[in-house]
């Protein structure tokens, strides 16, 4: 990791959680991110929840985001909430892509960098989640499944940097996410670099600042070893974002690197 990328630690609470399961965890976050500084915090609540975290966590060192966004502006789509909603509520980030609505809801390559897109359009960050299946590894198309993802949002990455916007890339191998399986510290970094030569390689110069989270099963007793990669930038949280002691440990683990 280098100096121009802030370590980020964002937490992915799925479709976990109630009012009061809500209202606890912010309070213990907000309570417990006095030593976490130097790094990006934040938490993707389910979007019932996204006021609450906005209530709760309001301009402290923690920030919130959303869990996916539409591809439409405005208009005629039950059931869909635009980048612009998320904008009025706050929202720092936005996941797209993620694995479960690439494999659960049909999501394409395509449509996820229109979704980035809409993020950038109102002004959030996109965090673009790439990965590849069990069988994918096991076949070793690891590297041509995350290229074929990375290449489709090359054009948005570029849009981005001319107007001064931030992407984030998370790499969440779909085989670790779940499971208790983990990549190895040395397999997390071998595809964070091949992603990183990737972008490169396709004429974009920014590819060394562009942080590169890894998702897959990070727990407090593996943090810091994945956090110490050069080109890990912190994490992007599952099951242990809903566990306040356990997601802080996470992120002190990322303030290391600072």
């Amino acid at each position: 990791m280098t100096s121009r990328r802030k370590p980020l630690v964002l937490g992915n609470w799925k479709m976990h959680g109630s009012i009061d399961m809500a209202e606890r965890l912010l309070v213990a976050l907000a309570e417990g991110a006095a030593a976490c500084s130097g790094i990006g915090l934040g938490v993707c609540p389910p979007y019932p929840y996204l006021g609450l975290a906005a209530a709760r966590l309001g301009r402290g060192p923690i920030g919130w985001g959303a869990q996916d966004l539409s591809a439409h502006l405005h208009g005629a789509y039950t059931g869909e909430v635009s980048g612009g909603m998320l904008k009025d509520l706050g929202c720092t980030w936005v996941l797209v892509g993620h694995s479960e609505r690439r494999s659960l809801h049909g999501e394409s390559d395509a449509l996820v960098a229109i979704k980035a897109d809409r993020a950038l359009e109102a002004e959030i960050t996109p965090v673009v989640c790439v990965g590849e299946s069990l069988a994918e590894r096991q076949s070793n198309a690891t590297e041509s499944a995350i290229a074929q993802q990375v290449d489709a949002v090359l054009p948005v990455l570029a849009r981005a940097e001319a107007a001064g916007r931030a992407v984030v890339i998370a790499y969440e191998p779909v085989w670790a996410i779940g499971t208790g399986l983990t990549a190895t510290p040395e397999q997390a970094q071998q595809v964070h670099a091949f992603i990183r030569g990737r972008l490169s390689a396709n004429g974009f110069r920014g590819a060394p600042r562009v942080p590169i989270l890894y998702g897959g099963s990070v727990k407090p007793g593996n943090a810091v070893e994945l956090f110490a990669q050069p080109d890990v930038d912190g994490g992007l949280i599952g099951g242990a974002s809903l566990v306040a002691e356990d997601f802080l440990s996470i992120a002190r683990a990322a303030v290391q690197r600072v």
